[in-house]
């Protein structure tokens, strides 16, 4: 029997699966399924960035060995400094990725040996709390409760944990909370890991995601941040571009340096075309202009969502950020078996909150990955059957 590691057996695969299936159950007696589980884009990115992909790819430099273009680590770093004020040497503390989530699952490979630990927020994206697996190692929570708005009390850390940590990561503008942290926060956040030394992975791939006037910042923005930081960006939400999977880590020159060169042994950089589309979405002189008609939309989509849930009785709390709804289940309950219930009864899928961990139960996550139509039919569609949901869960 071909054996199989343990560290492959694990993640959160399952809630994930019984969604899939649950709508292709539906799908399969020609019922519609309306997806807000799937947190992608739907939409193309805009013209000169898309016209700079299809022109890329008839290059033929496009199908050699894709080494990183000086531009952009340039790129990247003259973003920065425009958009947060922070200097980053492109040669030393940026390195592009293949999309965020591939930079963070490599990530324990650079900072943990077999065995070590880090400290990771429940709720979080997945992918975090598979990170220790990797090197066999050990995962604490740093709870994000609803009374403190989802956002980190540090004194929730243990000394002992605090003392063997090798990472602590945050995530602001939070999937799948849907809420933007403070630059306080941010300073309390480097101030705990600067007496622990700790380092801080900031996740910050909604940063251009905000709503009702709101900006979030960088961890890098933080004074002395880089003596202990790193931070994760994307252009994948805000230019429409998950699909060419293309993020970048800056900030402490040891840690991307060690990334790098574990990356050096792992693949040779990224598909120009893809390189050529970040160059061209960072630097266009349209750029702030379609980053807000990006925003624009998903505040116009929460909007939609919420206003709809809300004329049936049902209040969804707004998020600050992100691309996600984050609300408790209905009338009380368990998030599992709702998110069943809106598959089933509704014809939505929505994701339960557990999947993001304990802390997550509950609640659901709401993508708001389609048109604000589909956003009204979904709130609509939900809502009808809400009474039923009560009435059996209580």
């Amino acid at each position: 029997m071909t054996y199989i590691a343990q560290r492959a057996r694990q993640g959160n695969e399952g809630i994930f699966s019984m969604i899939n299936r649950c709508c292709s159950e539906k799908r399969a007696r020609n019922e519609t399924v309306i997806n807000l589980g799937e947190g992608s884009p739907n939409r193309t990115p805009a013209p000169p960035i898309l016209q700079e992909i299809v022109a890329a790819c008839r290059q033929d430099e496009a199908y050699r060995y894709p080494f990183i273009l000086a531009d952009l680590p340039k790129a990247i770093s003259d973003w920065y400094a425009e958009r947060f004020g922070v200097d980053a040497d492109p040669c030393r503390e940026i390195l592009p990725l293949w999309g965020t989530q591939e930079g963070l699952a490599h990530l324990p490979l650079a900072l943990m040996e077999h065995g070590d630990s880090c400290i990771l927020p429940d709720p979080g994206y997945p992918i975090y709390h598979y990170l220790p697996t990797l090197v066999d190692g050990t995962g604490h929570a740093l709870p994000l409760r609803k009374e403190r708005g989802f956002l980190p009390d540090f004194s929730d850390v243990t000394s002992d944990v605090a003392r063997n940590a090798r990472f602590l990561l945050l995530n602001f503008p939070n999937n799948p909370l849907g809420v933007v942290a403070s630059l306080e926060v941010l300073e309390e956040a480097v101030a705990f890991c600067r007496a622990h030394d700790i380092v801080l992975v900031y996740d910050n791939a909604y940063s251009e995601l905000t709503f009702d006037g709101e900006s979030a910042p960088s961890i890098l923005q933080v004074p002395g941040a880089k003596d202990v930081a790193v931070e994760f960006n994307s252009v994948s939400k805000t230019f429409n571009l998950a699909g060419i999977r293309l993020g970048y880590i800056l900030g402490n020159a040891d840690v991307v340096g060690a990334l790098t060169r574990l990356k050096g042994n792992m693949d040779f950089g990224l598909f120009h075309p893809t390189q050529r589309a970040a160059i061209c979405a960072l630097t266009h002189p349209d750029r702030d202009t379609i980053i807000a008609g990006v925003r624009t939309m998903y505040q116009e989509r929460r909007n939609a969502f919420v206003e709809g849930a809300a004329s049936l009785g049902w209040n969804v709390t707004p998020p600050r950020g992100s691309m996600f709804i984050w609300t408790n289940v209905p009338g009380g309950g368990d998030d599992v078996a709702f998110a069943r219930f809106c598959i089933e009864r509704a014809s939505v899928a929505v994701v339960p909150g557990s999947a993001f961990g304990f802390n997550g139960k509950g609640f659901i996550r709401i993508a708001l990955t389609q048109e604000v139509p589909v956003l009204k039919q979904a709130a609509r569609q939900i809502g009808q059957v809400l009474a039923e949901w009560c009435s059996t869960h209580h």
